[in-house]
């Protein structure tokens, strides 16, 4: 398994964890951007570009939150929130693609381009709490 990216909130000095949030976003810059946004935001942040990477994952660290694009280069957001949401996490899906509406409509979800405070406030009435 291959972790494109792992930080975590309290080494840059923003105190106590949140929560943890997976990331699974195949375009990179976009990933890194929204890392730096939840970091930010207090979040403890693991990523990965592909179902397979996050699929692996899931099955090896507990997170609070999936936070995944609805098309990836190997599935769909929506196969990982259902496997999530079997072991008890939460589920985002941030998707780029109006014809994925019909799709999406179990799932909580955000259309691109989404705002850092759109997306924000979404995590945090998904979770339940402020992030800080």
């Amino acid at each position: 398994m291959h972790r494109v990216g792992t930080r975590n909130s309290t080494a840059r000095g923003e105190g106590a964890r949140m929560g943890r949030i997976l990331l699974v976003e195949d375009e990179y810059n976009v990933r890194v951007l929204l890392e730096h946004v939840l970091i930010d935001a207090g979040y403890e942040v693991d990523s990965a570009a592909t179902v397979a990477e996050a699929k692996s994952l899931l099955d090896s660290v507990h997170y609070d939150l999936l936070l995944a694009d609805g098309r990836l280069p190997d599935g769909t957001g929506m196969m990982l929130a259902d496997q999530a949401e079997e072991s008890g996490i939460k589920a985002l899906i941030i998707t780029g693609y109006a014809f994925q509406l019909a799709e999406l409509g179990r799932y909580e979800f955000l259309m691109k381009p989404v705002r850092p405070a759109e997306l924000v406030g979404a995590i945090e009435r998904i979770l339940g709490a402020p992030a800080c």
